[in-house]
């Protein structure tokens, strides 16, 4: 078979491709609004790159021509600042203790240290013979929190140890009516 002439197989392409093209055209319209909408958020993302870069060059420039002065404001003091001094009434302690006043005694060891404390609650620490479980859970140093989620694990007598305890010594509200509703939870069962 002699092969038809240049111009003759072009047009006989371009005929076939655009039939091709045609069968395609439904699918093709419906995938338009997708592609104009992924070309239009990714330029979109491109020119907010662009102005982040040219934002981020000119703050070198003016680090570089005005530098930042590290003056901290009069009014703004932070722990570490504070070199041992009294952080004022209701302020944080800085020496190591937890906040026990107001709505952080729930989460905390209890009542805070008095400078006059009362003869009967010394009486009753000093005579108080702690059970074997206060020393095996650290029970002192718990937090309302931290004996909230000991509880699981504990028997009803080891419970009702730590509720005597707690009545002979601290007598925290919190901590006997988390001990004293477990204790009644775990005897319904």
């Amino acid at each position: 078979m002699a092969t038809a002439p240049y111009g003759v197989r072009l047009l006989v392409g371009a005929a076939v491709t655009a039939f091709e093209e045609t069968r395609k055209l439904p699918q093709t319209i419906l995938m338009y609004p997708m592609t104009i909408v992924s070309q239009l958020a990714h330029l979109v993302m491109k020119m907010q790159q662009d102005v982040a870069d040219l934002v981020n060059k000119g703050d070198e420039a003016l680090d570089q021509l005005f530098p930042p002065k590290d003056e901290q404001p009069e009014w703004a003091t932070f722990d570490e600042d504070l070199d041992g001094e009294a952080a004022g009434p209701g302020g944080p302690s800085t020496d190591g203790e937890r906040l026990t006043e107001g709505r952080f005694a729930l989460f905390t060891g209890g009542e805070p240290d008095t400078a006059d404390p009362e003869p009967a609650n010394e009486a009753k620490l000093g005579n108080a013979d702690p059970p074997d479980i206060v020393a095996d859970l650290d029970y002192e140093s718990l937090t309302l929190a931290q004996l909230r989620a000991r509880l699981s694990s504990l028997r009803i007598a080891e419970l009702e140890e730590l509720l005597a305890y707690e009545g002979a010594t601290k007598s925290r509200a919190p901590f006997q009516t988390l001990l004293a509703n477990r204790i009644t939870r775990a005897t319904a069962k």
